[in-house]
């Protein structure tokens, strides 16, 4: 499909930059919100390990495996993260892992980018044991992470041709209702699901917009994709958007929609 030329998703480094900062902050809150606290934990699409370093810090577990397809982010998880946490290459729609050898398997902002997210929360409930959770959260592109809505509506000013890049539209099934129903698809009960917010302030535009030029993702790949004379055009469109404050910050709110249940 034409817009997934713009998923690019290898550098971590890049990546820590644009949404290393948003990453953490859902992570922590997830973790909370799962009330988790089994031994064992499996974080599919673990990209630079912002969930598993959650994990490893408020579960104090006795073994977290990430699996990404990014071979530069699972060095940047192994690097980043401390504690008893290990990373591998691998595809979340044929994890390498054995049958019941986790308590819990999360994802974190990671399903939509996967081409087959029936088949990866397969294997991620084939993967706990019988009582083990499955859980993860992926953000409210339509309406509420702040960033890329303005990015998006910026980018739609600029040429209506963005419009079907927009990630609102892209991942319209990250709503409460179609991620029920994709859980309960899998076999799982106990089925809940549940919103997680976090708010962000950059001390001024230059802070937010420097990532967006290093192509990771799909807005940045959008906007470093163009050429020079409409990047500089929807840089202005996009800061024309935002609440700027007095002393220049920008203060921005995201929410993912978080979603859990168990194998029976």
């Amino acid at each position: 499909m034409v817009e997934q030329r713009f998923d690019r998703w290898s550098a971590g480094g890049a990546y820590e930059r644009y949404m290393g900062r948003w990453s953490r902050a859902v992570a922590r809150e997830f973790v909370v919100w799962t009330g988790e606290r089994g031994p064992r934990w499996l974080d599919v699409g673990c990209g630079t390990g912002a969930l598993s370093a959650a994990v490893v810090e408020r579960c104090r577990p006795g073994l977290v495996v990430g699996v990404d397809r990014s071979a530069g982010f699972v060095a940047a998880a192994r690097d980043g993260v401390r504690g008893p946490a290990r990373f591998v290459v691998g595809d979340a729609m044929r994890l390498p892992v054995r049958d019941g050898a986790f308590d819990a398997a999360v994802s974190g902002l990671a399903l939509n980018f996967v081409p087959g997210p029936d088949a990866a929360l397969a294997g991620m409930a084939r993967a706990v044991r019988p009582g083990g959770l499955v859980a993860g959260y992926v953000w409210d592109y339509a309406g509420g992470m702040g960033l890329l809505r303005h990015f998006w509506d910026a980018a739609a000013a600029l040429s209506p041709d963005a419009v079907e890049l927009d990630e609102g539209r892209r991942f319209a099934w990250c709503r409460p209702g179609p991620l029920r129903a994709l859980w309960a698809g899998a076999g799982l009960v106990d089925v809940a699901v549940g919103e997680v917010e976090v708010t962000m302030v950059f001390a001024g535009f230059a802070e937010l917009w420097e990532p967006f030029l290093a192509g990771q993702g799909p807005a940045p790949g959008y906007a470093a994709a163009l050429p020079p004379a409409d990047r500089r055009q929807l840089r202005d469109l996009f800061r024309a958007g935002l609440p700027v404050g007095p002393d220049g910050s920008i203060a921005l709110s995201a929410r993912a929609w978080a979603v859990r249940g168990r194998r029976p």
